[in-house]
Formats: C-alpha cells, sequence, structure tokens
C-alpha cells in the first residue's frame, strides 16, 4: 500500500527530469526564448502535481522522496552548458585574475593590462565570436578579438565572498574544465540547501515542504545549469535562520556571510529580529552580522586600488531603479497604480511598514516566516528583470511553506524570457508580478479563513489544540 501511495510522486518527479532535460537539451534563450520559456511552463505544471502528491506519501517516508527527487532533479542542470545567463563566466574570469594575484575590483575584463590572462574560451576570436551572447573587446589591427563574459567594460559587482568562492572554484579545478565545476558547486549548494531544510523542517513535522526547494525547476535552472552564486547565498540564509533561535550570534554571523555572498540576503535580517524585545539578543545577531561583513570585506579593501562594491551604483542605474519612467519592468506594480513620481515615496513608506511589522509582531521561534514576507514584499515592489534572484526566495519558501509565494519566482522568470520575445518589459513585468500577486492574496485569504475555521472558540474541545493535534503557536517576547 506504501508503495502504491508513492508511486504517483515518483512518476511525477520522473517526467519533471525528463521534462529539465530536453528543456535544457533543446532551449536557447537566444534562438527561441518563447519556446523555453513554454517548456519551463511544463516543468513548473508538474512540479506543483508532484509537490501535491507528496501529501500521501507516509510521513516516516517523505524526507528519501524528497531527497531522492531533489538529487535527480538537481543532476538534470549538468546536462548542457548554461542556457540562460552569462554570469558563471565572470565568475570563471574573476577567479583567475586573483589567482594571478590581482584584485578583481581593479580592472575590468576588457582591460588591456589583464591580456596575458586571456584564453580561447573566455575570449575566444575569429568564428568563435560569432554567437549572440558574444561582445567585441579591443584586438590588434586586422584580429576579431570578442569575450563571453557580458559587460566586459565595467568592474565586477560581486562581494567578497563570492569572489572567495570564484578564487576557490579556479585553484581546485583542472585545466580545461570551464563552466563546469560553476555547475557542480550550483549542485553541491542546492542539495546542501535541501538537507539544512530537511534538518530544520524535522522537528516540525513538514519536512514535505523541503520540495518546494528541492523539485522547484528554478533550482536546476539557475542554481545548477546557470550556476548562480546566489545559491551560495540561500544556502547560507537557510542555515542561519535555522540556528538563529538558540545560537544567536552564529545566525548572525552566517547572515553576514550570505550577505557578502549576493546582498539580497539582507531581506532576511529584519525576519531573524522578528518579535525580539531584549536589546542584547537584537544586538548580538546585528553586531556578529556586522564583524563578519567587516572581516571579509577587509583584505579586499586592503589590496584593491578601486572601490570593494565594484560596479554597484552603475549596475542599478543600467537595470531602471532610478528611473521609475522607463520602459523597464522595475517598480511595476506600483507604477500600475500610482504616478510615475510618487513611486519611490510610496516604495520606501510600504516597505518600511512591512519591516516595522516583521520586527514588531513576527515570531522569534519562526524567523523565515519575517523574512520571506520582507523578502517576497520587495520582489512584487521592486518587480526585478532576472529569475535567479528568487532562489533565496523559493528557499524561504521551502522553509516557511507558504507556496503561494512561489508565483513570484515564476513570475521572474516570464519576465526575464519573454520581455525580448514581446519588446516591451514593463507591459510583460506587469502581467507576470501582477498574476504572483494575486496568488499571494488568494493563499493569505485561504489561511485566513482555514485558521478562522480551525480556532475554537468558547471552550471548544478543552485541548487548546488544532484540528489536527498540533498546539497553537503561543508568542514568546525577549
Amino acid at each position: 500500500m506504501t508503495g502504491t501511495r508513492t508511486a504517483p510522486t515518483a512518476l511525477l518527479v520522473a517526467a519533471l527530469t525528463v521534462t529539465l532535460v530536453l528543456a535544457f537539451r533543446d532551449g536557447n534563450s537566444h534562438r527561441d526564448p518563447a519556446g523555453l520559456f513554454g517548456r519551463y511552463a511544463v516543468c513548473w505544471l508538474l512540479f506543483a502535481a508532484a509537490v501535491w502528491s507528496l501529501r500521501r506519501v507516509p510521513v516516516r517516508r517523505t524526507a528519501a522522496v524528497v531527497l531522492l527527487g531533489g538529487i535527480v532533479v538537481t543532476a538534470t542542470g549538468l546536462t548542457a552548458q548554461p542556457r540562460t545567463s552569462t554570469d558563471s563566466y565572470r565568475y570563471a574570469w574573476d577567479g583567475r585574475v586573483q589567482a594571478a594575484g590581482i584584485s578583481p575590483y581593479d580592472h575590468p575584463p576588457r582591460d588591456p593590462a589583464l591580456a596575458p590572462l586571456r584564453d580561447d574560451w573566455l575570449f575566444p576570436s575569429g568564428a568563435g565570436c560569432a554567437g549572440a551572447d558574444r561582445v567585441r573587446v579591443p584586438a590588434p589591427a586586422g584580429e576579431i578579438r570578442c569575450t563571453r563574459i557580458n559587460r566586459p567594460a565595467v568592474l565586477t559587482i560581486y562581494p567578497p565572498v563570492a569572489e572567495g568562492y570564484f578564487l576557490l572554484v579556479d585553484v581546485l579545478s583542472p585545466d580545461g574544465s570551464r563552466h563546469k565545476p560553476f555547475q557542480l558547486g550550483g549542485a553541491l549548494f542546492s542539495l546542501g540547501t535541501t538537507v539544512a531544510l530537511l534538518l530544520v523542517l524535522r522537528g516540525r513535522g513538514e519536512v514535505r515542504w523541503a520540495a518546494y526547494w528541492a523539485w522547484c525547476p528554478a533550482v536546476p535552472i539557475e542554481a545548477v545549469n546557470n550556476a548562480h552564486v546566489d545559491a551560495l547565498g540561500a544556502l547560507l540564509t537557510v542555515v542561519a535562520l535555522g540556528i538563529v533561535t538558540s545560537h544567536r550570534c552564529w545566525g548572525g554571523a552566517l547572515l553576514g556571510l550570505a550577505v557578502t555572498t549576493k546582498l539580497l540576503p539582507v531581506l532576511a535580517v529584519p525576519g531573524a529580529l522578528g518579535g525580539v524585545r531584549r536589546i542584547r539578543t537584537a544586538a548580538a545577531v546585528l553586531l556578529s552580522g556586522a564583524a563578519v561583513t567587516a572581516a571579509v570585506y577587509l583584505p579586499y579593501a586592503l589590496v584593491s586600488h578601486g572601490s570593494v562594491l565594484g560596479y554597484l551604483r552603475g549596475y542599478l542605474a543600467e537595470e531602471g531603479y532610478d528611473d521609475t519612467s522607463s520602459r523597464m519592468s522595475r517598480f511595476a506594480l506600483l507604477r500600475l497604480v500610482l504616478p510615475d513620481s510618487w513611486t519611490l515615496p510610496a516604495l520606501a513608506v510600504v516597505l518600511s511598514a512591512v519591516v516595522w511589522w516583521v520586527v514588531r509582531r513576527g515570531s522569534p521561534e519562526r524567523p523565515w516566516s519575517g523574512a520571506l514576507v520582507v523578502t517576497g514584499t520587495v520582489f512584487l515592489l521592486l518587480t526585478p528583470g532576472y529569475s535567479w534572484y528568487a532562489l533565496l526566495l523559493v528557499a524561504l519558501v521551502g522553509m516557511d511553506g507558504r507556496w503561494e509565494w512561489l508565483g513570484v519566482a515564476l513570475a521572474g522568470a516570464a519576465t526575464y524570457l519573454l520581455s525580448p520575445v514581446i519588446g516591451d518589459g514593463y507591459t510583460v513585468g506587469t502581467t507576470a508580478y501582477a498574476g504572483a500577486a494575486g496568488a499571494v492574496l488568494l493563499g493569505w485569504a485561504v489561511r485566513r479563513h482555514r485558521a478562522g475555521s480551525e480556532r475554537p472558540t468558547g471552550r471548544g474541545n478543552g485541548s487548546g489544540n488544532r484540528r489536527d493535534g498540533r498546539p497553537w503557536p503561543v508568542r514568546h517576547d525577549e
């Protein structure tokens, strides 16, 4: 009987795996972005069905099913070279530059001073420059030279922990391995996050929630195939939030490492402070995180001639975060209902209110819940155009179980792949994120209704527990 209950889930995970492999093998964002998104959409439907069917798997077998499914889903990302992003080429270059004893914050890739470090993989020539993702770089007269690295004329944007990871991969990788070591690193981070989620969720009896991360198509696509370093930030954030309730200093230190991997995990900090009343407790988290941040930035600041923030300010401007009237998808939902000139003030007001509510009313026993609210709200307010940013959000969904926030990750993928096809990023972003916001509101309404119908009234059954036997959460102020 147990095998019969598990079989549908196994078949759905197998179908998801096959579809992912076909998407990686046949899909190309430059030739057919709409077709590639269509394949991804099928993957998301199979993912939803697989997670739903997991409800019928016996509890004692759920963890094993989630982990095994996560292994095969993750492995699909290793079956092809990066399909929708060239960021891993910058990772490889930054690692190579550091291995040569040069700060990655001092020279852009196209700088002639770094010419001795170039090879035919990252800097092809002649016929190798025919790809749509190639960018021309200065070369001797009569020679055609280009690079696979995006934005080769600007400094790197990645924080120190990410740069340390790039250096480690370069040192450990055999010659000629190219993009594969970064994909393997992404696979290890992805599986590490799955294991961390299972450990955190085991004591709460909700290990099936880990499938929201382990089987989500965004993970093999963005964390493994495209090898985005965001996966390392997500892993560190999950571990940090998992231990911060019992070890404030260690949790804060790990959050510091997460932030200095890919700045976005700073959105988890309000969750880590949720419901905390004692200044000493909050200071343990904040000061340990600040100390780690300073410690990892210091070595790069000492050896670099330029700013260790790199291209961050230029990137924000390039991506439209300083222009509320552009046709890019930034602030799409706010601009849908407000004049452009009101967008940034409204952003500040709404975000400040959400952070205040999470810090004031959040549960100190469930810091990931507040972290998910803040992170998801920021995504809905900023409506970013890059799908891999949502890896952090997916990991937080795996901790908290509120599946409706996954629509934000799907909206990011739609915006990223379909904007070039339609030619109007603002319309695509508005439509995609509006759908995601609707899903979040629907999920909130459903949960409110269920909570109202389950909460005992009067003397009820006398137990003070939910109908499923679990106690109602008790708030503890610190």
